[in-house]
């Protein structure tokens, strides 16, 4: 038996020998190269995972710590060359024997020296060097040899209440002698005790790789030097990245004090607006727990101008006066950072509340505030609510206003017709009703004050006529009127006419006009002209012959204005017309335009989907039918609208079926149309099925690692929205010790070979899949497999295993017959043509025959 190192699946420091047996370790291995080398067979390993070869430069990686005397590689000597030798520095570690051996004698250690570079030479019989001297690098490769340890064995720090989270305030350190760039030397960090741990809650964390210390979100809020002024921490420390049960570790003993935390917001800041001291003016400050912080406002909404500062002391000021009108409060973030720019904690909020001074007027709400009274109201009406502003602040003695009454114009029938609310603000008539037609116009002068400042504004009072005059109509029939029933609707088909003796272009002349009998259908309106008070009966819904041949209209007047005690519409805003309606012939008309049915696409054939009405205003008989059935699956009875179905219908070939449904009138030509729209929901009646067409599978030629290959499952049932779920099994039990079939998810699967013992050809492989509708349904699909010689891993198949291409065999098959071919038919014409010839002598004459000499 012969070995050689492998890559692949076996691992660092792993084989696979001829045949196929794992060499487990790097002791295995030197184990069986011992025992090989007794029979001359087996070398020791280089840098190409072999383990003899010709002399040249190679790299040969040694773990540390193995037992002494080891053989490392053989060197094979090639004429001239007989032997080897080691020149230089030997390290008194290493050494090579005559025949190629190299050997170590020592136990190596990386921690001490992880690299011996060896000189090796060939000699030939007479000791003279034939090739070298050539570098061969000893790599030492690290095992897990060194434990950890703390820098310190106790740590001690402090921390302030409040603290940024995550923020580390102290680091732990170890070290560890292994490779860093290993897992033996990698170190991770974990507390593994919290003293005292309230709540069962922790208040600290260790960043795992790089030992930093920090407080826990749950720790920033919650430390408070009063309850608890201390805490102690065991953290430990372990190798091979804590993965591992035979990780070495150590521990350290950390104990912190919590410092009561001055980075607190200040008391809400008061500032009084437009204040006439020098500015800057220092409002409050801020500190940091510990000299050397960089302070910085921000600010929590986009100002045009923001009017405060900070300097590196932590004193905050307003740089120059506010405006409580423009702004009463100001709310923004003082900012802690360190020199790398980074927040020491939290933000905190500073409120500063603008305080109001009376520095504001009234202001009247318009130029002229204009109210309405009607004529004849009674003393103390309410005529409206005189409101003026102040932009001082509201509810304080700087925005309360008063109201008085300094001029009325004219002073018709008399002066102080009118009372205003001293604070309120409210107009009230005073001493009289008014008259149009005394004053229809007065003029009021107000004076608006508050503790320091007075305003004047205006006020116009309209005197408006009461609503004492009814419309009246100009006739009172507007006799009759006949009309298609199709028709258009918004067509005026009449104007109307009232009159109002009230004034012009007021609630109280204003006509609006309806229809209080003869319209239960609301077919007509009326739109008013605003300058005339026309009004225009236009049709606002198609009139119907069959419901109402005949409507009696009355119309009435009326204004939008109530009209006064006493007064009452009468007969003379009533007015008359009769409309008369004429049939004109339509087509049917469905009782709804979309008709819809859901049903299982198994439904028996002739079930019953849906029944569509229409119905022939003239009262005609309906018959129905199709339209647009492609597929054929529906039939309707064309006297009963029922549609059932008449052939298998199939969900998956199209899940909404829509066709069209004709009514048309018997012995008519009109007609109308409406949809059917059949939703057909799904049932398991697809088995699954191969997703593609797996054509190019094929598995490398010996099998040297396990390898897998991946397949898709599908069918055409509608899926769930969880998505399709297979099952998937070999589909013959006899393969089950060659084959194995490993689901990956609901939709895939692998197929992997079980053993190397596979000839080089196509395997069907047949695969069971499953699924879980209702009914279950399941298929067994063969999946094609080539094994084959591979190049560069792709697949390589000589041209005789192509289909449709001759092998090389078959071409020198094809020749050779060729060519036996035509060499029988040569001979033939051959013995042919002498035959031939041995008949022409025989027949010849004897008188013919003449002597050569004659």
């Amino acid at each position: 038996m012969t070995w050689k190192a492998v890559e692949g699946p076996a691992g660092p420091g792993r084989g696979i020998s001829d045949d196929g047996e794992v060499i487990a370790s790097d002791r295995q291995k030197r184990r069986k190269v011992t025992a090989s080398a007794e029979k001359g067979e087996v070398t020791g390993y280089g840098q190409e995972g072999m383990f003899s070869g010709p002399l040249k430069s190679m790299t040969i990686p040694v773990y540390e710590g193995q037992v002494v005397s080891q053989l490392l590689y053989q060197f094979k000597a090639t004429p001239p060359a007989v032997n080897f030798s080691l020149i230089g520095e030997t390290y008194e570690i290493f050494g090579i024997k005559s025949d190629g051996f190299l050997y170590y004698t020592k136990a190596l250690d990386r921690e001490t020296r992880d690299k011996y570079n060896l000189q090796v030479v060939a000699l030939d019989g007479r000791g003279n060097i034939v090739k070298g001297p050539v570098l061969i690098t000893i790599d030492v490769k690290d095992i897990n040899d060194n434990r950890p340890t703390f820098l310190q064995e106790k740590y001690e720090a402090s921390v302030r209440q409040n603290s940024r989270p995550g923020k580390p305030f102290l680091y732990v350190n170890a070290t560890d002698l292994d490779d860093p760039a290993t897992p033996n030397g990698q170190l991770v960090y974990k507390i593994i005790i919290q003293l005292p741990k309230v709540n069962d809650v922790m208040y600290f964390q260790v960043n795992r790789k790089t030992g930093g210390i920090s407080l826990t979100p749950e720790g920033s809020r919650e430390l408070d030097p009063v309850k608890n002024p201390s805490y102690n921490l065991v953290i430990s420390v372990a190798d091979m990245d804590g993965q591992s049960e035979n990780s070495f570790s150590d521990t350290t003993s950390v104990d912190i004090l919590v410092k009561e935390n001055i980075w607190k917001a200040p008391e809400p800041v008061k500032i009084q607006e437009n204040s006439t001291e020098p500015y800057p003016i220092k409002i409050t400050q801020v500190r940091w727990n510990e000299p050397g912080a960089h302070y910085s406002l921000m600010q929590l909404e986009k100002l045009p101008r923001f009017p405060f500062s900070i300097d590196q002391e932590g004193d905050i000021y307003v740089t120059h006066p506010l405006d409580h009108e423009e702004k009463d409060a100001y709310v923004f973030n003082a900012v802690a950072k360190d020199e790398q720019g980074k927040l020491l904690a939290l933000p905190l909020k500073i409120y500063v509340e603008v305080t109001d001074i009376n520095d504001n007027p009234p202001t009247c709400p318009s130029a002229k505030t204009v109210f309405e009274v009607q004529e004849g109201e009674m003393i103390g009406s309410n005529i409206g609510t005189f409101i003026a502003f102040d932009m001082d602040k509201e509810n304080t003695e700087n925005s309360i206003l008063h109201y008085i009454i300094l001029e009325q114009m004219p002073q018709i029938p008399r002066n102080g017709l009118f009372l205003l609310n001293t604070y309120t603000g409210v107009l009230q008539l005073s001493q009289q009703s008014l008259k149009k037609k005394e004053c229809s116009q007065y003029n009021l002068t107000i004076e608006v004050s508050d503790k320091d400042f007075k305003t004047i504004c205006l006020v116009q009072v309209n005197v408006i006529d009461i609503n004492d005059e009814i419309p009246i109509f100009e006739k009172s029939d507007y006799g009759e009127l006949t009309l298609a029933e199709d028709t258009r609707i918004g067509t005026t088909i009449l104007t109307i006419q009232a009159t109002d003796a009230d004034e012009p272009f007021t609630g109280s002349s204003k006509i609006l006009y309806r229809i209080t009998e003869g319209d239960r259908e609301g077919c007509l309106e009326i739109d008013t002209d605003p300058h005339t008070n026309a009004g225009y009966v236009k049709i606002k819904k198609l009139l119907d012959f069959e419901t109402t041949p005949l409507h009696n209209i009355m119309f009435k007047a009326e204004n939008p204005e109530p009209l006064v005690s006493g007064k009452q519409y009468n007969s003379s805003s009533l007015a008359t017309f009769k409309l008369i309606v004429t049939d004109v012939n339509e087509p049917p008309q469905f009782s709804q335009q979309i008709y819809q049915a859901r049903v299982f696409e198994n439904a028996t054939i002739g079930t019953k989907l849906v029944t569509v009405t229409a119905k022939d205003p003239e009262g005609l008989e309906i018959r129905y039918s199709l339209k647009d059935d492609r597929r054929g699956w529906l039939k309707i009875n064309p006297d009963t609208g029922e549609i059932f179905n008449v052939a298998r219908l199939d969900r998956e070939m199209e899940d909404n079926y829509r066709v069209q449904v004709e009514a048309s009138e018997k012995g008519g030509s009109l007609r109308s149309m409406a949809s059917f729209h059949l939703s057909l929901d799904d049932v398991n009646d697809n088995a699954p099925r191969l997703a593609k067409d797996y054509t190019g599978l094929f598995f490398c030629h010996p099998i040297t690692a396990p390898k897998s290959v991946i397949f898709e499952a599908t069918d055409d049932d509608k899926q769930s929205f969880l998505g399709s779920y297979f099952t998937f099994a070999l589909g013959s039990e006899s393969l089950r010790n060659d084959w194995e079939v490993s689901k990956i998810n609901g939709t895939h699967a692998s197929l992997s070979p079980k053993h190397v013992n596979f000839e080089q050809r196509v395997y069907e492989i047949p695969i069971r899949i499953g699924d879980r509708g209702r009914p279950p349904m399941e298929r067994t699909v063969y999946l094609p497999v080539t094994f084959c010689e591979c190049v560069d891993e792709s697949c390589f198949r000589p041209a005789g295993h192509h289909d449709g291409i001759p092998t090389l065999g078959m071409t020198l098959g094809i020749i050779l017959t060729v060519m036996l071919v035509i060499g029988i038919i040569l001979t033939v014409v051959f013995i042919r043509l002498k035959n031939k010839e041995k008949a022409n002598t025989k027949s010849a004459q004897p008188s013919e025959a003449k002597p050569l000499n004659q």
